[in-house]
């Protein structure tokens, strides 16, 4: 990192045949050094990814679209497309940007994204990091498409507000949300009440299309998917993850990647921490 002053966030909008593409950007004073990628998980939107921007964009130009139906984004074409049609959309809003090649990072749903974009753009795509994976036998599959996305319905009396609210306060309660067990306890905790807010709101402008992307993510095959990435690959999850116990199975779907356990981003100290081990991955495929 060049200093200890967190980089400034900005944001713009890029066209594509959809409608407009919202994206953050930090570093863009950083025009020298290959560009990065970052794509956020679902449900909310590249928000979740301004601690990470923030440390990287230090250093380098980073950029965080919003994925398709999410945060300030389009919404998708139809309400059935599937992964690869929401990785050929962000790709499509890369080379309208003018990224020719980058280096690219997702996590959860968008680390499902960034699989394919490295599988479609082999040549584009320097290196990838993967951050939480998760690998659902058959049955949690099917459990999750059927119980996980709520159908927000928006009415006079304000419904939505309140099922939005306990979806994304329980998800960090219990995973998944909707078994609200002792069994199903995560450990973490509530984040702070500005945390909780600023999420629910990003979930809130895509209440009627957060479902979609999220929705191909969990029907996403990426047993099969994951073993075709040709990229240099840094497998990444942090303890505190929910995801964390697919982690082995995930290193073995792709044994050539390097695999590291992070602090998350949970808080600056963390996220710090975090960036070093990106950015020591990175520095050696300069």
């Amino acid at each position: 990192m060049s200093d200890d002053t967190p980089a400034r966030v900005r944001r713009g909008f890029v066209d594509i045949d959809e409608g407009q593409v919202h994206y953050r950007e930090a570093g863009w004073l950083h025009a020298g050094k290959r560009p990065m990628v970052l794509i956020h998980a679902s449900p909310a939107s590249s928000r979740t990814l301004e601690p990470l921007l923030r440390v990287l964009g230090q250093s380098r130009h980073v950029i965080a679209p919003d994925t398709l139906g999410n945060g300030d984004s389009a919404a998708p074409v139809n309400e059935q497309m599937d992964l690869a049609y929401f990785a050929a959309a962000h790709m499509r809003a890369l080379d309208t940007l003018g990224l020719k090649t980058f280096d690219l990072y997702g996590t959860h749903t968008g680390a499902n994204i960034a699989i394919e974009i490295a599988i479609a753009r082999p040549e584009q795509v320097t290196s990838l990091i993967l951050d939480g994976i998760s690998l659902y036998g058959q049955a949690e599959q099917q459990d999750l498409l059927a119980n996980y996305l709520p159908r927000v319905v928006i009415d006079g009396q304000g419904s939505q507000f309140n099922l939005v609210w306990h979806f994304v306060r329980d998800a960090f309660l219990f995973w998944p949300w909707y078994k609200r067990d002792a069994a199903h306890r995560r450990a973490g905790g509530l984040p702070s009440a500005d945390e909780l807010h600023d999420k629910a709101m990003e979930v809130l402008k895509a209440a009627r299309t957060f479902h979609l992307s999220y929705r191909a993510a969990l029907a996403y095959r990426k047993e099969e998917r994951i073993p075709q990435v040709r990229v240099p690959t840094l497998l990444a999850c942090a303890k505190s993850d929910m995801l964390f116990e697919y982690f082995d199975q995930v290193r073995a779907l792709l044994p050539s990647a390097q695999a590291v356990t992070t602090a998350g981003v949970g808080s600056a100290q963390a996220a710090q921490e975090t960036a070093r081990l990106f950015e020591e991955f990175l520095a050696g495929r300069a």
